[in-house]
């Protein structure tokens, strides 16, 4: 049994899902205690109204494949942003000078965010380098728009073109596509030069919408 956030992480590079110091260090940072979490497993726990914290691995595996735009200054959408655990993960990874925005449809849950961002990132709401919005995840955020990087928590059956049309040129979006009940898989979505969007297939998975 893992008994704290640092042997989770531990066990995260142990498996090799965790390859970069810098999302070992941010990792190492966000308890998930925090957030929702009533231990440190590698499992995800529901925060109520049908949805979850992922597993720490899906979260790992997120950062990784997002780690060549997260870089300081970067424009962060996090759709579906939950326990708001991510967005804090985000935040720190586009620090100093960038900016996350949490997008949650639920407002229960998009106020339960702030409340556990306060406990150790307070000072990143302050300064606005995470904003947390409440509103419909599939439309996005234009108006914040357009970003380096989408992630999206929550499945859908199909990519959202609203979503496409606000990644920015070179930016990429991790995005679990897939029906309720069926097949499901990461995709990770990019955006050329040319403004065409390509696609790529990744790892199986069950996310809630």
């Amino acid at each position: 049994m893992m008994r704290s956030q640092a042997d989770l992480v531990v066990s995260l590079v142990s498996k090799g899902i965790v390859r970069s110091s810098l999302v070992e260090r941010v990792l190492r940072q966000v308890d998930r205690r925090e957030f929702g979490a009533p231990n440190y497993e590698d499992s995800p726990f529901g925060i109520g109204f049908g949805q979850t914290i992922s597993a720490p691995h899906m979260h790992a595996y997120c950062l990784e494949w997002l780690l060549p735009l997260l870089k300081p200054g970067a424009r962060v959408l996090d759709v579906g942003c939950g326990s708001g655990y991510l967005t804090a993960c985000l935040a720190l990874m586009v620090a100093p000078n960038g900016v996350v925005h949490g997008l949650e449809y639920l407002k229960e849950l998009s106020t339960w965010s702030e409340t556990n961002l306060r406990k150790s990132f307070g000072d990143l709401l302050d300064s606005q380098k995470i904003i947390i919005h409440h509103g419909d995840g599939w439309q996005g955020l234009a108006e914040h728009g357009p970003f380096d990087v989408i992630h999206v928590g929550a499945a859908e059956e199909s990519v959202p073109e609203a979503l496409c049309a606000q990644l920015k040129i070179g930016g990429k979006m991790v995005i679990p596509v897939g029906p309720q009940g069926g097949d499901q898989f990461i995709l990770l979505v990019d955006k050329l030069a040319d403004g065409s969007i390509v696609q790529e297939r990744s790892l199986a998975v069950r996310y809630v919408p």
